[in-house]
């Protein structure tokens, strides 16, 4: 167990420029409410890193852009990980858990066009493209969502980190393709946004826009570091997103998308809604399912995460009922073909 006092807290992060602010995110705000510690970074190539070439459903899905990270914890070499939360699998290794949940960025998708079209780019919206565009996502969720909106326009596969993909955007493999408006946001490049895609037309992924710190369970004194950036509301949407995915079981490549919202009703009492939306992969059929819950601080944290992780479940049995499970299934099986 690490004991922290004015010695180096390290932090496992990927390399990518994302990962690496993300990261740098939380060694700044960890020093900043802790004098006495120094922070240094752990970049670490994961098997998802390496694999940018193929589909990660074949090799294990999200999983692959934290294992080595979660490795680092459990053989002591860092005392937390950084990830995107989207990025997060259900289930964690033995002896890990997720810290916290840092306050939440912009969640929607944003369209990116061509700097070539940029004079084009800050109005361009989906309904503005021309029948026929190319889009570039590798994203089934978005790809359905979109199709079911716009079934004229095209999809081409898009994988990298957004700097190689803004980079095939340009070179013309695409007229426009569709990126996390958080991670544009984070890079300072938010000019590049021709538009936020509505979120009735694009429910964003779960846990989009979500910082997660995972760390060893047991660990108090990193625990107690973290609590300061620990956000309550990102924390229980993100709860709730979660619990209604890890129900539907979906896995990197499930066309599902899921959205909670948290409106402060007292100093105490939040209501948080529940947006859970699965689309088949022709886009033809769009389930959505919606469910809201009061949460009461005062009773104690754990019987609101306990509140809205059941929130969650109800949102994704409705989708089940619906016949969720099968278009599931199916965009998993039309996938590995």
């Amino acid at each position: 167990m690490t004991k922290i006092s004015s010695k180096s807290i390290k932090i496992a992060t990927r390399k990518s420029p994302l990962a690496l602010w993300q990261a740098e995110y939380v060694a700044n705000s960890l020093t900043k409410y802790n004098k006495n510690i120094s922070v240094d970074l752990i970049e670490i190539s994961t098997e998802g890193d390496r694999l940018l070439g193929s589909s990660l459903s074949n090799f294990g899905g999200k999983g692959l852009f934290v294992k080595e990270l979660e490795n680092t914890l459990i053989e002591g070499s860092s005392d937390l990980a950084v990830h995107s939360a989207k990025d997060m699998p259900h289930e964690l290794p033995d002896g890990l858990e997720l810290g916290i949940i840092c306050e939440r960025g912009n969640p929607n998708d944003a369209l990116v066009l061509p700097n070539s079209k940029s004079e084009l780019s800050l109005t361009t919206t989906i309904d503005q493209l021309k029948s026929g565009s190319v889009i570039g996502t590798s994203s089934l969720r978005r790809k359905c969502q979109i199709l079911n909106y716009r079934s004229d326009l095209k999809f081409k596969t898009l994988r990298g980190n957004i700097n190689t993909r803004l980079k095939k955007l340009d070179a013309g493999e695409y007229d426009a393709i569709i990126l996390a408006a958080a991670g544009l946001e984070r890079l300072g490049l938010e000019k590049r946004i021709s538009s936020i895609i509505d979120r009735k037309i694009l429910l964003p992924a779960v846990a989009q826009g979500a910082l997660s710190v995972e760390t060893r369970i047991g660990d108090k004194a990193v625990s107690a570091l973290l609590n300061p950036l620990s956000d309550i509301n990102s924390s229980l949407c993100v709860t709730a997103e979660r619990a209604m995915s890890r129900y539907l079981d979906t896995g990197c490549q499930a066309p599902v998308a899921g959205f909670a919202e948290c409106i402060k009703l007292s100093s105490k009492l939040k209501k948080i809604k529940l947006e859970g939306r699965v689309a088949s992969i022709d886009g033809k059929k769009l389930l959505s399912a919606f469910g809201e819950i009061d949460v009461d601080l005062a009773k104690g944290m754990g019987f609101a995460f306990e509140d809205v992780s059941n929130l969650g479940v109800q949102v994704a049995r409705t989708l089940s009922e619906s016949g969720a499970l099968e278009i599931i299934e199916d965009a998993k099986t039309k996938f590995l073909e």
